[in-house]
């Protein structure tokens, strides 16, 4: 889990879901809306590292650290940092909003689940990420059961930050939608860099960790 844990880091740190969520929040059906989002990105990100679990097993179980998922952590990680680059670069150039954010306003709660899915397992970020962390969890000696159990611990983790303004808001009500909107408006102005930093942090996690399991 050691080497787990910073790959969930890497994606609950990111802006990329947190801002979503706190958009449902302010949507007329607030709380179904979040709670279908947060459950929606629940399976999205634990079914992605499941996934490669089961290809890490499926593929090699003759060693801890086989050859190709050391390679493919280095190609990952290459493709992580350059991707933060071009976040970096670009993270001036777009000043408007995406236009699944503009739309989201009206998004039910089946909408909500279906955006979750899609910006988890089919966002090349989170993708990346959660792939990495179920190849490792795949690579290592787990039992059956353990594999189950590190899966839930990265989604859990990986989810921290979609779940907190959902559970805040739950529980606070309406309370809590001023420093929830400062926080929106903070993360949508600086969205690219700190994905970019994220990213590059993380890609260079993952190219040391495969260039010395080499």
């Amino acid at each position: 889990m050691g080497e787990v844990l910073p790959l969930a880091i890497g994606i609950a740190a990111s802006p990329f879901p947190v801002i979503p969520v706190i958009l449902l929040l302010f949507t007329d059906r607030a709380r179904a809306a979040a709670w279908s989002f947060l459950s929606g990105w629940l399976v999205g990100v634990g079914g992605t590292a499941a996934v490669f679990v089961l290809l890490a097993e499926v593929v090699d179980q003759s060693s801890d650290t086989p050859e190709w998922a050391s390679w493919l952590r280095i190609v990952g990680g290459v493709a992580l940092v350059a991707y933060g680059v071009k976040q970096w670069v670009g993270r001036g150039h777009h000043s408007e909003q995406p236009a699944w954010m503009r739309q989201i306003s009206g998004a039910s709660p089946r909408a909500a689940f279906r955006l979750a899915l899609l910006l988890s397992a089919a966002n090349p970020k989170v993708l990346l990420l959660a792939a990495a962390a179920g190849l490792a969890i795949g690579a290592d000696d787990f039992t059956a059961r353990g594999d189950v159990v590190a899966v839930v611990l990265f989604t859990l983790v990986a989810s921290v930050s979609v779940a907190i303004p959902v559970l805040a808001y739950t529980l606070l009500g309406e309370r809590v939608l001023r420093p929830l909107g400062v926080a929106r408006d903070w993360l949508v102005r600086n969205n690219a860099a700190v994905m970019a930093v994220v990213l590059v942090v993380i890609g260079l996690l993952l190219l040391q960790e495969g260039i010395t399991s080499l």
